[in-house]
């Protein structure tokens, strides 16, 4: 029998019921006693000393990629410190072309037009100046966007002629030319042709991530669905047995499953006692503020006709819904503005939930609700899960894309949760313009104070406090995504917890994101030390 006696600590729970404790009793995993050491039962357990530090729940984030954060890990950051201009890009990607062999992939992740000194996205004509022989694709921090040069666009098969597919869009200049930019669906145009990692160096890259994700306090994750054909559970598996260690659980897009004959839903798989789970089904329903095209009511900063694109159908919508109900599975959407969120409410708000232990209908970014879709939220026990990291780090393009009085308004996150919706806090991880986009601690500083990495007040009548934002990121996610007795310290559940290096909840806000993690426990046992 494994007993430990963790004393001496500021915990932070998680728990409304007891939100603070100074110790706990962790048997074989599980925390079995928590409350002030005074009331300790006396136990025979090897002692931990906490020397007086903050704990709190494991972080829980319950929307990123793992499998694409793995992989850009191994590609051009197009992030500062390293780039801040299309010129310095070119000449990174020069250097790169210097260690590949003749024709090969050039790849590179994380743009975002508004960080470079030009404030535009890099075209065909820019990548052709660093190489003509080798094909280069650069995908932009939303995910949404890809930047590719003319030998890319020539292995893809896309011309002047070539049409924009259903929900995306080929840029193209005054003579019709494709610049080398693909939007949305337009982007999987050229994602049909890009090299595919073997097994093996995807399966190391997950567990070369697991441990990335430890040192973050990260102890669970929702993998929110990859943008290709590949059944990844098997990976995770491999992946656990060689030290990946966070639970994980995953979800496939409905857009590139539905229509596969050889995809079943695995109920033994989707058992949310194990490790690795299939959660459930995503659809996508829109794009990004960044890339000017979530789907909005009120035309984009700078346009009179740009609204955003709606990249679904209702037949989409219904069938995915259809397969959830009939296989009892999560359903989440993709749906950043108004218009979407909207459109998604009133085709699902009258669903009876057909989910037993967790919200049967998800809502991912939830940029810009309105009045009616919280409401209908509330009523209906849809979740919703959101990103501060988005306005905090990419405040270059919402300034420009949406303006100040517009940004001020978006991610209502009090109002949300006072209306009654359960709403967790995560990064779509690598899916924003941050140099180390799993990082819980600059997300939670933007929810805390509501300024940008600049600086930029983006409305403080929309700020949580601290205990709000660890609740999201904790209890909340646990909730939403269904990962059993994890996100609070409290008496049943897994003994999963961080030890901070400052009491984040006596610090002023703009120092949250000064805060690391010392040391990350699961089950009780210590899988990251800092030291």
């Amino acid at each position: 029998m494994s007993c430990k006696a963790f004393i001496n600590g500021k915990i932070f729970t998680s728990n409304k019921d007891m939100p603070y404790a100074e110790s706990f009793i962790v048997e074989n995993g599980i925390i079995n006693w928590i409350g002030k050491e005074k009331d300790m039962p006396a136990i025979n357990c090897e002692k931990i000393d906490l020397q007086g530090r903050r704990v709190i729940p494991g972080f829980i984030d319950s929307h990123m990629h793992p499998v694409i954060l793995a992989d850009c890990a191994q590609k051009i950051s197009c992030l500062p410190p390293v780039v801040r201009s299309i010129e310095e890009l070119i000449g990174v990607i020069k250097e790169e072309s210097k260690t590949k062999k003749p024709k090969e992939w050039i790849q590179g992740w994380g743009y975002d037009e508004e960080k470079f000194a030009e404030h535009r996205a890099p075209n065909r004509w820019d990548l052709d100046k660093a190489s003509t022989d080798h094909p280069i694709e650069l995908l932009r921090s939303c995910s949404h966007v890809r930047s590719v040069n003319s030998r890319a666009l020539e292995l893809a098969g896309i011309t002047k002629d070539t049409p924009d597919p259903s929900g995306g869009e080929i840029d193209r200049n005054e003579n019709g030319e494709p610049t080398g930019i693909l939007r949305e669906n337009a982007r999987h145009l050229a994602g049909k042709i890009l090299p595919v990692k073997s097994k093996e160096q995807q399966v190391q890259g997950l567990v070369e991530l697991g441990k990335l994700l430890l040192s973050q306090g990260i102890v669970a994750v929702t993998d929110m669905g990859n943008l290709d054909t590949v059944d990844y559970f098997d990976y995770y598996i491999e992946a656990s047995k060689k030290g990946f260690k966070q639970e994980l659980g995953m979800f496939y897009i409905w857009d590139l499953i539905r229509k596969n004959s050889d995809f079943k839903w695995d109920q033994e798989r989707a058992d949310r006692r194990k490790q690795i789970h299939m959660n459930g089904i995503k659809v996508i329903a829109d794009g990004s503020v960044g890339g000017r095209t979530a789907w909005m009511y009120q035309p984009y900063k700078g346009s009179a006709n740009e609204y955003g694109i709606s990249v679904c159908t209702d037949e989409e919508i219904d069938s995915a819904m259809d397969f959830c109900k009939e296989n009892k599975c999560q359903l989440s959407f993709h749906a950043m503005g108004m218009r979407t969120i909207d459109r998604i409410m009133k085709r699902t708000y009258q669903e009876k939930p057909w989910v037993e232990g967790l919200p049967h209908i998800r809502i991912e970014h939830v940029t810009d609700p309105s009045e009616e879709a919280i409401k209908k939220a509330a009523d209906s026990k849809i979740a919703f899960v959101t990103q501060s990291i988005f306005m905090y780090s990419e405040i270059e393009s919402y300034m420009n894309n949406l303006g100040l009085e517009w940004i001020e308004r978006i991610y209502p996150i009090q109002h949300i949760i006072n209306s009654g919706v359960k709403v967790a806090l995560s990064t779509d991880a690598p899916a924003t313009s941050w140099a180390i986009p799993s990082d819980p601690f600059s997300n939670i500083k933007c929810a805390v104070t509501r300024y940008a990495y600049d600086g930029t007040d983006c409305g403080r009548n929309n700020c949580i406090d601290i205990e709000t934002a660890i609740r999201m990121y904790t209890k909340e996610a646990a909730e939403i995504s269904g990962f059993e007795k994890l996100g609070q310290l409290k008496e049943g559940y897994k003994g999963s917890f961080v030890l901070l290096s400052e009491d984040i909840l006596n610090i002023a806000g703009e120092d949250i994101d000064r805060v690391y993690v010392e040391g990350t426990y699961i089950n009780g046992d210590c899988v990251y030390n800092k030291k």
